[in-house]
Order: C-alpha cells, then structure tokens, then sequence
C-alpha cells in the first residue's frame, strides 16, 4: 500500500500567500472603496500584473544567483514553511559542501520567490473569482474566460515551479517556466487595457507585423532562458566576434539537446564547450532578428504621424535600447547580477507592451461598425 501524500507543507504554503495577498487586496479596496466594482476589478489587474513583474524579476535573481535548489524539496524548505524551521538541515548541507546549492542565504532566496510566487496565485484566484462574479452581475461586463484561463495558466505555471526543483534544474524546465512567467505577464497585460484608455486603430499590415514581433521576442525569450538554465553566457566573451571568430567552433547537436539534465549531453557525458558556444550564438543571432524587427515595427508605426503611434513606436525602441545595452553588458562586463537581471526585465516589458499595443488594436477593430446584412448582400451583388 502505497504512503499518504502529506499535503500538510502545501496547505501551509497556501494560507501563507493568503496572508501576503490581504496586503495588495487591502490596498485596492481602501484606495478604490468608492469607485464602481468595475474599477476595483481593472486595479486589482493592473496591481497582479506588477507584482506578477517583480515575481519574473525575482525569478531570475532566484535562478542567477544560483539559489533554485537553495531548498531542494517542494513546496517547503525540508518540509518546512520557512529555512527557520530547517536551520539544523541547511546547516549540515552548508558545512558539508559551503559552494553547494544548499546554503542559508541561497535558502532563503528560493523560498522568498516561492512566498511571492503563492501571493501573485492568491491574487488571481481573486482576480478570476471576482470576474465571474461580476459577470453574473452585469451582463455588459467582461466575459471572465480570460481571468479563467490566468488561473488556468498559473496553476501550471506552479507545476513547473515545483518540477524545476523536483528534476534538479533541467534545462527544457527552467526554460519552461520562464516562458510560462512570460506568458502569464501576456495574458495579464491583455487584461489590465481598461476601456477607459481608449482603443489603437492600426492598419492590418502594421497588426500583423506587431504579432509577428511579439511571436519572435517570444521565441527569442525562449533562447535567452536556454542561454541562462545552460550557464552559456560567458561561452562568448569578446563582441563582435565570439571567442576571436566570426563563426566559432560549435556544436549545435547537443547545445539543442531539450531533454538532459544540466550539464550533461545526450551521450551522457559533460557538456562540450562547442555546445555551450553554440547556445550562445543562436541567442546572439537571434536578437539582430529581434532587433531589426523592432525597430522595423517603430519605424512604421512612427510613420502613420500619430502622437499615440509615435508614443508606442518610442516605447519600443527604448526597451530594444535597453535590451542591447544590457546584453553587451553580460557579455563584456563578465555577467554581472544587475545586467544580467535586467535583461530579463526588458525581455519582459517587450512582451508586455506588444501585448498593450495589440489589445487596443484588436478593441478598435472590434469597435467599428457592422455593416447591416442587406448592406453586406447590396455589395456582394454582381453591378
């Protein structure tokens, strides 16, 4: 007969991110106590999308400073709610190895994210409950399949958490779970457009183009995050030119390799450093995409001579700034903290404000008028 699962460390887990989400729910309730429900609804949004911002920020602090398995179970630190209660462990585990994984501080990093991590999921639960309560109210309000799918996404999201920990930071995982914080930072940015702030009308042509930007700093996200869980930033340490050349040696077989543990090929043996260069350079290669598609998507959207477009165009073309600045900066600099997570920072504004520009477009688009049937019927009709 198989152990009972002890869900005692994930029910405390829960009534603890409880807690720190009555600080976010008591602030919007007090600064907001006198606006519409509606209101209160679209502050709650635009707040879980901030912290949920931070949680990315604090993510990647977690992962750089090498602190994801600074509590190597789940979802407590040796079944415990805090290191405070697992002192005695992580000791033994600091004096045995004091480079290791395990240490007091690297403990304490992993479980602050995962506090936040389990506040933001309070809050979209909220967020999600408080939807679908308002559209049983009011029939004109916002379908609440969107806030649906958030909690959807985050309860997965929570899962690849818990896998990152539970498989020792498998690449194809770490990966995973950053692109599901960015996917989660997607659907709330698509929420947190308040009719209030007016729609976007862009051509067609310019809507494409703008998915087309979001799908390749998507993509792009996803090798950046091979990039880091790889450790092959500093496979590269010179620029233009990586290790002298133009084209390196590499050894895309096994750089790309999804599924491994971290640090080993597919023949079971220690990475070659060819793959760890050739990680490095799909990254390079792929932000001079991104770059020129950016600027690309600026550049036409700064041509339709709108103050809006114009404002949008310049958004854009501060966070490319910023993402080339910061990327050098890891390249050049060495890696260090500061750079390397605020590269993560702006690969996370990009998606927010692609996400922004393509809501607004696509509630413009869904303002115009329908023409009446017998319209539609008149133009179909042969002269």
């Amino acid at each position: 007969m198989a152990a009972p699962i002890d869900l005692a460390p994930l029910a405390r887990m829960a009534a603890l991110g409880a807690v720190l989400a009555l600080g976010p729910l008591a602030w919007i309730w007090l600064r907001h106590r006198g606006g519409s429900p509606a209101a209160r609804l679209q502050a709650l949004t635009a707040l879980t999308l901030f912290l949920t911002f931070d949680l990315v920020l604090f993510g990647a602090f977690t992962r750089l400073t090498d602190s994801g398995l600074g509590c190597p179970d789940w979802p407590g630190c040796y079944g415990q709610v805090s290191p405070l209660g697992a002192h005695a462990e992580i000791q033994a585990a600091q004096e045995a190895l004091p480079t290791g994984p395990v240490t007091h501080g690297k403990a304490w990093i992993e479980m602050v994210h995962r506090y936040l991590a389990t506040g933001v999921g309070v809050l979209i639960v909220v967020l999600a409950a408080a939807r679908w309560r308002e559209s049983r109210r009011d029939p004109r309000a916002p379908s609440p399949g969107w806030a649906v799918a958030t909690l959807a996404w985050v309860c997965v999201q929570g899962a690849f958490g818990a896998l990152t920990v539970t498989m020792k930071l498998y690449p194809a995982i770490v990966t995973l779970h950053l692109l599901g914080g960015i996917g989660l930072l997607a659907l709330l940015a698509a929420q947190a457009q308040a009719p209030r702030v007016g729609s976007l009308p862009l051509p067609r042509g310019l809507r494409a183009g703008a998915w087309g930007v979001l799908a390749i700093a998507i993509a792009q996200c996803a090798l950046g995050g091979w990039v880091s869980a790889n450790y092959a930033v500093l496979a590269c340490s010179d620029f233009p030119t990586c290790q002298g050349a133009w084209w390196p040696a590499m050894d895309a077989r096994q750089g790309f390799a999804v599924w491994r543990p971290l640090g080993v090929g597919p023949d079971g043996a220690a990475i070659p450093f060819a793959a760890l260069t050739a990680i490095h350079f799909a990254h390079r290669l792929g932000a001079l995409v991104a770059l020129a598609a950016l600027v690309l998507l600026a550049w036409r959207l700064a041509a339709t001579r709108g103050a809006r477009e114009r404002r949008w165009a310049g958004a854009l073309l501060g966070i490319g700034g910023w993402q080339l600045a910061t990327g050098l900066g890891n390249v050049v600099l060495g890696w260090p903290l500061a750079a390397a997570v605020s590269h993560t920072g702006g690969a996370a504004a990009l998606v927010v404000v692609l996400t922004a520009l393509l809501a607004r477009a696509h509630r413009a688009d869904a303002a115009l008028p329908r023409p009446a049937p017998a319209t539609v019927a008149r133009r179909a009709s042969p002269a």
